[in-house]
């Protein structure tokens, strides 16, 4: 029979496998996507410059 401890120890350590492999599963059914870079320069579209919320903002 097993303390409490040890009861606790390997229920987490159960735990810990079913996240890994879950993790692996869902990263192998993950679609490839291209890298992303964060210092990638996106244009934004003038509509968006116009207004947010009620606040008017000036194109820079």
């Amino acid at each position: 029979m097993t303390n409490r401890y040890e009861r606790l120890k390997e229920q987490r350590r159960m735990q810990r496998r079913i996240r890994l492999v879950v993790e692996e599963r869902r990263m192998s059914r993950a679609e490839t996507k291209p890298p992303h870079d964060p210092e990638a320069t996106i244009e934004i579209p003038p509509q968006a410059l116009r207004a947010i919320g009620r606040v008017t903002v000036q194109a820079i």
